[in-house]
């Protein structure tokens, strides 16, 4: 398949509102189109259309077991394809358009290819203004997962997306970097009208609960999914967003850690802080130490984590280590992700070692 790769600066210009309309013909013909995000970069078919829902499992290599998510231009729409309870317009008025995805009742007009065959489907209005556009410009609600071979780091800059999905896809819309760099916050809305957090993302576990009150949080958030459990909504798998090279996340303070890395053989690369960087490139080469940022910036980890991984891979290291982030705030998007791209492998350092 030959993929068309269009750069869009400004949804306003002659080109770029060509383009657009091409890509939603694209989308209304079957077609596929990778398009940014405020979260990450999507890869997306027409939600309504159950066998261009399949041409995205096949281009990600996905299981039809993982469910995807519709993408809508106007929070009111969910209505086409979803039962929406009264909690879904509180949260709707205060998130959306953003990087929220509501859990909810589904209608027949979403094929089960699209929900991986569950009862419910996972609704999302996103607020970048090239996804709008567009929404828009198609017409129809677009299933969109991340735009990356399933497993990998989610794409956050066109560069990655063309790595994985040139020649899988019909076109990639490059709209540049991806402002908050990990998948949006998933919630299901329960049948007692309350909510249940099943992804942690920009939109946090606090500012939830200033809307809906107190939320519970999936066991799979922090920690697995049970063994036989369905996966209720992307994200959820054992491991997830990894890169090739196996990732230990370690538990301790910047010596300990230190200390720790100095015993491992082979060509390893630490992702650190950037306040802690010089610590580790004392026994290491620059070239394998890579910041995340300053330690109190959970914002700028998180619009760098995927990156990062992504570039890393391209070095061939034998293992890569990272500090486990805590769990407040966006800080527990960061720890999600990271305990899956790592297999949940976490070495709890001992004090004096």
């Amino acid at each position: 398949m030959k993929t068309e790769i269009v750069k869009i600066e400004n949804i306003e210009a002659e080109r770029e509102r060509a383009a657009l309309q091409r890509a939603g013909i694209l989308l209304r013909q079957g077609g596929l189109v990778v398009f940014p995000t405020e979260t990450v970069y999507g890869l997306g078919a027409d939600a309504t259309d159950a066998n261009a829902a399949k041409k995205i499992y096949a281009a990600k290599g996905r299981p039809s077991d993982n469910p995807l998510i519709v993408h809508v231009a106007a929070p009111e729409d969910a209505e086409q394809y979803a039962s929406v309870p009264p909690l879904y317009w509180r949260l709707a008025e205060t998130f959306m358009p953003g990087p929220l995805t509501v859990i909810m009742p589904v209608k027949e007009s979403i094929p089960k290819t699209v929900t991986a065959g569950l009862s419910t489907v996972a609704i999302r209005c996103p607020s970048h203004p090239v996804a709008h556009a567009l929404l828009l410009a198609a017409g129809v609600p677009i299933a969109a997962p991340s735009a990356n071979l399933s497993g990998s780091p989610s794409p956050t800059c066109a560069a990655h997306v063309i790595d994985d999905m040139n020649g899988r896809v019909d076109m990639i819309l490059d709209g540049g970097d991806c402002d908050i760099g990990v998948e949006s916050t998933i919630v299901k809305i329960e049948p007692d009208e309350t909510l249940t957090l099943l992804r942690p993302g920009g939109i946090t576990q606090e500012m939830l609960e200033a809307v809906a009150g107190k939320i519970q949080i999936a066991e799979a958030v922090l920690g697995s999914l049970p063994e036989g459990a369905v996966a209720l909504s992307p994200g959820m798998k054992y491991r997830h967003y990894a890169p090739r090279a196996p990732l230990f996340l370690l538990d301790g303070t910047a010596a300990q850690m230190a200390d720790y890395i100095k015993q491992q053989t082979g060509r390893v690369a630490m992702l650190c802080y950037e306040e802690e960087r010089t610590i580790f490139e004392t026994f290491l080469k620059a070239d394998r130490c890579f910041s995340l940022g300053e330690r109190k910036n959970r914002k700028r980890q998180a619009q760098r984590l995927f990156f990062l991984l992504r570039e890393i891979d391209k070095l061939n290291f034998d293992a890569i280590y990272a500090p486990l982030p805590p769990t407040d705030d966006i800080g527990m998007a960061l720890y999600n992700r990271m305990i899956r791209a790592a297999a949940h492998h976490i070495v709890h350092l001992q004090e004096g070692m």
